[in-house]
């Protein structure tokens, strides 16, 4: 290089310094460093706030992106039923309409014939059945357990309505001692009378049981099945 040129070149970047050329100026300008403090590599740059999951700490795995689940609307709640709470309502109902039948009974059976006591004791089941049905259904809803019990509980009203009824009459006929000579000597007496002669048994008797659990399962069913 000639002695000429070299004062040209520096000249040159001389000027470009001052002139405030970018290349030459960023590559001079010193960074503010307060404390002399590290500094700290870049990141890469995220996603945009509000989308994904967040970053995963150092040592994690990234968390796996999952389906959305659909959130149940506000005010519905899953119709899960009150199963306790349905057996003591239908055992409610079904001991309320037993008693109206016993006193029927006690208040009819001078005048009453055997057709109409069977035709009243399948009657009474059958209504027993219902409104326990009803409200274990209603109650319940679409729980299975409920609905057995409900049956089971209108099977035992249509029993004891019948066999209360029978101790009623015992009652009228001999009093309180003649109650307490009956309960001592025979205590199986009213379920005997329920079941008929040993020999002779009443089969509508098991008809009006087996009515009355069928007829309160299926209600209970039905209805609980609307309501799920």
């Amino acid at each position: 290089m000639t002695p000429h040129v070299v004062p040209l070149v520096l000249c040159r970047i001389h000027l470009s310094v001052s002139l405030g050329d970018p290349v030459l100026s960023q590559s001079w300008q010193p960074q503010y460093n307060p404390g002399n403090q590290p500094l700290m590599p870049q990141q890469p740059p995220g996603p945009p706030p509000g989308f994904g999951a967040p970053p995963p700490a150092p040592g994690q795995f990234p968390v796996q992106p999952g389906y959305p689940y659909p959130a149940a609307p506000y005010g519905q709640q899953p119709n899960s039923g009150k199963p306790v709470a349905a057996f003591f309502l239908g055992l409610f109902f079904s001991v309320a309409l037993a008693s109206l039948y016993s006193l029927v009974i006690y208040a009819s059976y001078e005048d009453m014939s055997q057709d109409v006591a069977r035709v009243l004791y399948v009657a009474h089941a059958l209504l027993n059945a219902a409104a326990v049905g009803i409200v274990v259904g209603l109650v319940a809803r679409g729980r299975v357990g409920a609905h057995i019990g409900g049956a089971v509980v209108a099977m035992l009203g249509a029993f004891f309505g019948y066999t209360n009824g029978v101790a009623l009459i015992f009652i009228d006929m001999g009093g309180m001692p003649g109650f307490s000579n009956m309960m001592e000597d025979d205590p199986f007496n009213p379920a005997k009378a329920w079941w008929g002669n040993p020999g002779d048994p009443e089969l509508i008797s098991l008809f009006g049981l087996l009515a009355a659990g069928a007829v309160a399962w299926g209600m209970a069913f039905l209805i609980g099945r609307r309501r799920r």
